[in-house]
């Protein structure tokens, strides 16, 4: 065999190799929305947010699929197609000499690297139980056997082997999907065209990047007269609990997102593991080809539609420069959460208002938003200008180092196709910066094409971790992550996403007894990690469930000093912010470990309450700033404070729970 190859069929099971991800009930959660729910014969990988389509017809409740990473298929030890061809053109092979060589193939370095532990012994296996081999594979073991061959040529025979008895995704891989893309420029109705044929599908599922995102979806479906169920990290809502899960038609959103450092895992697996005969994918151009190369290492060929923008957009020549150019239609992207609150104050100040959920409303006053650029991810919102009020966004890379960007022209785009919405009463989009010094830089940014797709990212697995695991028993959950990403071995279509937020839980919570399952499970929670508060209830949490203790709602009350009263002041809303964040945790966790978590009605009884709480916190922003800090220009309290200007000066903005 040339070496050429060999080395091109190790190539291309190392690409294979690269694709065996898979989500179960444990996976790193919270990232995308899709999937079919927990349950569903149709198991999709699991991530935070989700919602299918259900059918009409009643059926038996749907049994719990097998999660396992990979599937093996049984072999018998009997003749090949080949029967005895290769002993005929050499000799029976002696299966002691065969033992040796295969041995010493298992023990090279490489081997050990790519090849899981039970791949080797199914193999060894195969070849010494076999009656007859292969031809092909026979004559190669001869030569080995003689002398005149080089151990190396067993190599893509134990590759192919391993593909073989374990398939990647095997239900998906049972099933012959189609693969439409369609590929558009944001406000082109793409999303719209896969909406359509989801809707008239029998059942469907659509996965998205945002909660809000969803929710506005399983709205318009079941306005539409068509059962829907939503399905998140933290929530579930099932118009039909024994409807029938997804199988027809799934609808995956911004794929462009399969490159995000921290979140692409979420749609690396959606694609490849979805089960549904129809997968329509939604996104930017500059992902078809690397989409079509995806699928092509899947046997599956892609079709794509392409679309153009429905109303233009344009640059505007000037800068706002001072709130006091508002003009109805507006709305100011931040990238924190400090920024929101101070151009909120600002705003409010000057008597207008700026609200997130009375923007779209025609009939009410509100005409001015404060959002983050996670409106760039789909929401639809009747904006007529978009001002960037930065275009330095904090971003974590793949060393998970945090580091100050300027945003990348997909971000410009996305942010900016936002402005001129089709069938809002703005025809025209128009978008500009704050300040006059980064205009510029904008058109610049907005001028370059977007650069094209060429990696999708990937997460270890809890199976992958177990299996790494009984290498390593002394090891701990963060080393394991560790050793494991170092020696894992992808081509040049992936890479390993970020691990360093599940590594800090790991760290937190390592001296706690818990097996490795649960802990892996603990430690994709989505929290953040800044938020003191927030972790010192997700270690109380897991030490609780360790001793067996059940958190119950009196426990959580307790916790969080429930009741709890209106914030006075900034730090108070943040501390509100903080609990909202632990009644999400609890949640999140019930849906994992429902014995542990058990009163979910009740927790989201007390959310609902809290959330009231901190919106008419926020409401009130201008009080709560002035309130933290006395010394404040008293221009914005004359201002709050004059008569009848209370219902006018409140202040708004997108809380957006990714």
């Amino acid at each position: 065999m040339s070496v050429n190859r060999c080395v091109n069929i190790l190539r291309l099971q190392r690409r294979v190799s690269a694709l065996t991800v898979r989500s179960a009930g444990a996976s790193p959660d919270s990232r995308l929305c899709c999937g079919s729910p927990a349950g569903s014969q149709h198991h999709s990988p699991a991530t935070s947010l989700s919602f299918r389509r259900a059918a009409s017809s009643k059926i038996s409740p749907p049994v719990t699929p097998d999660t396992s990473l990979f599937v093996p298929l049984a072999f018998k030890a009997d003749g090949c197609a080949d029967g005895s061809v290769g002993a005929e053109l050499t000799q029976p092979l002696d299966k002691s000499e065969l033992l040796k060589i295969l041995n010493r193939f298992y023990k090279r370095k490489e081997i050990q690297k790519l090849a899981a532990d039970q791949g080797p012994r199914c193999f060894r296996k195969y070849v010494l139980e076999m009656t007859s081999l292969g031809a092909a594979l026979h004559i190669i073991l001869n030569d080995i056997c003689c002398g005149a061959g080089n151990i190396d040529d067993i190599f893509p025979y134990f590759m192919l082997h391993a593909k073989m008895i374990f398939p990647m995704y095997p239900e998906a891989r049972a099933i012959q999907r189609k693969v439409i893309f369609h590929a558009g420029p944001t406000n082109s109705g793409k999303t719209f065209q896969a909406i359509q044929r989801f809707l008239a599908a029998k059942t469907g599922v659509y996965c998205g990047p945002l909660k809000l995102l969803a929710h506005e979806i399983f709205e318009k479906t079941n306005d539409e007269g068509v059962d829907c169920d939503l399905v998140t990290g933290e929530d579930r809502s099932f118009v039909d609990p024994d409807g029938r899960a997804a199988g027809h038609v799934a609808v995956i959103d911004e794929i462009q997102m399969i490159r995000d450092t921290s979140r692409g895992w979420a749609w690396t697996r959606a694609l490849l593991g979805l089960c549904a005969e129809e997968i329509h994918v939604c996104g930017e151009p500059a992902a078809i080809d690397f989409i079509r190369e995806l699928m092509y290492t899947t046997g599956e060929e892609l079709e794509v539609h392409t679309y153009e923008r429905l109303t233009p957009f344009s640059i505007s020549d000037t800068a706002l420069e001072s709130l006091d150019n508002l003009q109805p239609g507006d709305c100011i992207v931040c990238f924190n959460k400090n920024d929101i609150y101070s151009l909120s104050r600002q705003i409010e100040i000057r008597g207008l208002e700026c609200a997130a959920k009375k923007f779209n409303d025609p009939d009410d006053s509100c005409k001015i938003l404060v959002a983050t650029d996670a409106i760039g991810m789909g929401l639809n919102l009747s904006i007529k200008r978009i001002i960037f009020n930065s275009l330095i966004k904090p971003n974590i890379n793949e060393k998970g180092e945090k580091q100050m960007d300027t945003i990348s022209t997909s971000q410009a785009l996305q942010i900016s196709g936002r402005a001129g919405r089709f069938s809002s009463k703005f025809k025209e989009g128009e978008v500009t910066t704050m300040y006059r010094d980064d205009l510029p830089t904008l058109k610049d940014i907005l001028g370059h094409a977007v650069e094209p797709i060429e990696t999708a990212g990937l997460h270890p697995t809890a199976e992958q971790i177990e299996m790494f695991a009984y290498q390593l028993p002394d090891a701990t959950l963060s080393n394991l992550i560790d050793i494991f990403v170092s020696l894992s071995q992808v081509d040049g279509m992936y890479f390993v996403c970020n691990i360093d937020d599940f590594k800090f839980l790991a760290d937190m919570i390592q001296h706690i007894p818990l097996n490795l399952r649960s802990r892996y499970v603990f430690c994709t929670a989505p929290i953040n990690k800044k938020q003191l508060f927030v972790c010192t209830s997700f270690l109380k949490f897991a030490r609780q469930f360790s001793r067996d203790e059940p958190l119950t709602f009196a426990w959580i009350c307790r916790h969080i000093s429930w009741p709890l009263s209106s914030p006075k002041n900034i730090k108070d809303l943040v501390h509100l912010e903080a609990v909202h964040d632990v009644l999400d945790l609890y949640l999140w966790l019930s849906y994992r470990f429902m014995d542990m978590f058990p009163d979910t009605a009740s927790v989201r009884e007390i959310q609902r309450t809290l959330d009231d709480i901190i919106q008419q916190g926020v409401r009130n922003i201008t009080r709560l700033i002035r309130a933290s800090d006395p010394g404040s220009p008293g221009g914005g309290g004359e201002a709050a404070g004059a008569p009848g200007s209370q219902s006018k000066g409140r202040a708004n903005y997108i809380r957006l729970r990714q």
